[in-house]
């Protein structure tokens, strides 16, 4: 069974309803992004911090995942697909798909404002200041912020390594460090690349296919080309 690695991002979500912060204005639901995803924000107002991130996380549980996350979880049965996403929702889960590395956290659980974090399942529920994670300290979101460190960057290398066929989708690879991660896979790997816009690549792979749709339309013509070239 071959390995497709799939590397996904907020333009996969955006088609089930979620908003992006890159989309064109550079604000997430009206926020400067400085505002509520930096470690800076949450020193400064981490009442606003939770507050936003109490609303992404009711935002999430109106919306449902599309046909770009189940036909991913449908290419199990023939595939071993590991899905690396720069997204927080959970959308790829329950779209079906097994095997799902969050590179940028998960806004269903929440951790310890301590450096050696502990987690808590949240579901779709608020975190309110005052909730304490086990080890006593304010529960947070559990969210990479921008200036924090990205704790499984390494294991995201480490699945991009064995890679038989690599996917991306839904992201225009310009967040460092995800940006990255192509350059761990074989130089020979066929490489899918779904996004409407044209996408610059500092690495570029030597076997690279533009699929110039929208993630919804883009993964029928990607299934029909998988079926058709790999098994």
């Amino acid at each position: 069974m071959k390995t497709l690695v799939v590397l996904s991002g907020a333009g996969i979500s955006a088609e089930s309803g979620l908003k992006t912060f890159r989309d064109s204005d550079g604000l997430w639901e009206n926020h400067n992004i400085y505002e509520v995803a930096t470690p800076e924000a949450w020193q400064k107002n981490p009442n606003l911090v939770q507050s936003f991130y109490n609303a992404r996380r009711r935002q999430l549980a109106t919306v449902k995942p599309n046909s770009a996350h189940t036909t991913l979880a449908q290419l199990q049965k023939e595939f071993e697909v590991i899905v690396i996403t720069q997204n927080i929702d959970d959308l790829h889960e329950r779209g079906g798909s097994k095997n799902v590395l969050h590179l940028h956290g998960e806004l269903v659980v929440g951790k310890s404002s301590k450096e050696d974090a502990h987690y808590k399942h949240l579901g779709y529920e608020d975190i309110n200041m005052g909730d304490k994670a086990a080890d006593g300290s304010q529960l947070r979101p559990h969210v990479v912020w921008f200036g924090e460190a990205v704790p499984k960057l390494d294991d995201a290398a480490h699945i991009m390594l064995k890679a038989d066929i690599v996917l991306v989708i839904g992201t225009s690879l310009q967040v460092y460090p995800a940006n990255t991660l192509l350059i761990y896979a074989e130089p020979t790997t066929p490489t899918y690349i779904i996004d409407p816009q044209d996408i610059g690549l500092d690495h570029k792979p030597q076997n690279v296919t533009h699929i110039k749709k929208t993630a919804v339309n883009g993964i029928k013509i990607f299934e029909k080309e998988l079926y058709e070239k790999f098994i």
